[in-house]
């Protein structure tokens, strides 16, 4: 597995989730798939060593807990925490890039009740005003 030893959010980010399958594993989780044998099941090509390794790692990282819910054989449920579940802005913001970019396009993310196309929008954190010039910035350390 890649490490990035680097002072950027985006490259600690991936050393949490940029491991291969993981953001696949992630979504199972995201949509409601709780049992390890269906999320193997629904990712066609993931070994179990490998699911394993990567709830596991999941875990460790505070994005997924288990549940214990078979003493023999141990079996467990999973779930996201809720830093798990903030990652559904990053699912729907590829899915959005994905109906733009590809063809064919397998998923669009819509409004629930009138079923139009969304589309990503900044807000600031304090006012709630939508933004569109953004900038990066090095992040302001309390100390």
């Amino acid at each position: 597995m890649t490490r990035y030893d680097l002072q950027c959010n985006i490259a600690q980010t991936l050393n949490v989730i940029g491991d291969r399958w993981t953001m696949l594993i992630l979504h199972e989780l995201l949509v409601g798939t709780e049992n390890f044998n269906e999320i193997k099941h629904n990712l066609l090509g993931l070994s179990s060593n490998v699911l394993s390794a990567r709830l596991k790692a999941m875990e460790e990282a505070g994005l997924v807990t288990s549940t214990l819910y078979s003493a023999h054989p141990p079996r467990y449920s999973y779930a996201l925490t809720n830093a798990g579940k903030e990652l559904e802005h990053v699912f729907n913001a590829l899915a959005i890039w994905g109906s733009a970019h590809l063809n064919p396009c397998y998923k669009e993310v819509v409004d629930a009740h009138t079923e139009e196309a969304v589309e990503v929008v900044y807000r600031t954190k304090d006012t709630k005003a939508i933004t569109e010039e953004l900038i990066i910035r090095p992040a302001r350390i309390e100390q």
